[in-house]
């Protein structure tokens, strides 16, 4: 999948959810933590094999094949567990909060980034992703300057 089909795809969706009350910043708040959960789960598999730290219980297959409800609160208490975790886990998931309320939405974001290797990409590639979806944000424009009136003497 190339890296503008990726970010056509995630932007999509991030619409559907910005019409529920998701604002662009918690989207890809969601999606980073979400995103890291698959990579850890990549990562801790051949041939890499590496030890991330995620107790199996809150590692990325616990979350891919649940619904509903039952998704929504195993996912808020990974984002909870992490965040007591010592080190570097516990600081990515520091004060980190479910923002995406609504359960069949979760499960979408959850499939689309479940259907990404993130790993096999480039770090120029996730990065270029990352700033695609940040072009896309729209800016909010800086409040004028408060104009000081004053009386004259």
């Amino acid at each position: 999948m190339s890296t503008d089909s990726i970010i056509s795809k995630v932007w999509g969706f991030c619409t559907t959810l910005r019409d529920d009350g998701v604002g662009y910043g918690d989207y890809l708040e969601q999606l980073t933590y979400l995103i890291f959960l698959k990579m850890a789960d990549e990562y801790s598999r051949p041939p890499h094999n590496r030890t991330i730290g995620i107790p199996a219980k809150y590692a990325w297959p616990t979350l891919k094949n649940l619904k509903g409800a039952e998704l929504e609160t195993h996912y808020v208490t990974i984002l909870r567990e992490l965040a007591g975790k010592s080190g570097m886990l516990g600081q990515i998931f520091t004060k980190s909060q479910n923002k995406i309320q609504d359960p069949a939405k979760l499960a979408r974001v959850v499939g689309m980034v479940d259907e990404t290797e993130w790993v096999v990409l480039g770090a120029d590639t996730k990065g270029a992703i990352y700033e695609g979806l940040l072009e896309k944000t729209p800016r909010i424009p800086s409040p004028a300057p408060a104009s000081i009136s004053r009386r004259a003497p």
